[in-house]
């Protein structure tokens, strides 16, 4: 794939994130077990794997921050962390990513 290719497909995936909606709840559903864990992950995957970017590293902390109400439930997060170091679960009936079909 051509970095032009590239650019086009993730130019795609942010448009339909933007037809995408959520009812946030205010209790998260996904946890940090241990920061700890975190701070001595040196390739720290839950950057990259997770579509809608709900994982940022705040380097200023040394901490791992979830911006969970953004959560597309896909689950890759809970499969991709090396150390099972993230709590998944669904949100509370009536919370969380409601998809838009088309």
């Amino acid at each position: 794939m051509t970095q032009q290719e590239l650019l086009a497909t993730r130019s795609d995936i942010e448009a339909k994130l933007y037809r995408t909606r959520f009812r946030a709840d205010d209790q998260p559903h996904l946890i940090i077990k241990d920061q700890e864990v975190c701070r001595h992950c040196a390739e720290k995957p839950c950057l990259v794997f997770c579509p809608a970017a709900v994982y940022e590293w705040d380097e200023e902390r040394k901490m791992t921050l979830v911006a969970f109400e953004g959560c597309l439930e896909c689950g890759a997060c809970r499969m991709g962390c090396p150390y099972r170091n993230i709590e998944w679960l669904y949100p509370r009936g009536g919370f969380g990513v409601q998809f838009r079909l088309g």
